[in-house]
């Protein structure tokens, strides 16, 4: 009796993981898509004469603390002034 009931839980284990797995690969698909879309936008932007560099800087401020952005910019400032910029 010991071994059916470690079939069954191998089973229920085996599934378990089988539907992690599968999750995983479908969130991987979507990521994969998303990722896609962002590019076409960038290339839409890019084409209406947009600058994506500096698109994508824009993007990563919005997403930082705005102290840390201040304090970021003004330590580049008093370098900036150091070096007679």
């Amino acid at each position: 009796m010991n071994d059916i009931t470690s079939d069954s839980s191998y089973r229920v284990t085996a599934d378990e993981l089988r539907q992690f797995i599968e999750r995983i690969e479908r969130l991987d698909a979507e990521k994969k898509d998303l990722a896609e879309q962002q590019k076409e936008v960038m290339a839409e932007a890019k084409g209406r004469g947009y600058d994506t560099k500096v698109m994508r800087k824009v993007i990563a401020l919005r997403k930082r603390d705005a102290n840390d952005i201040a304090e970021e910019e003004a330590v580049l400032e008093m370098y900036k002034e150091a070096l007679g910029m």
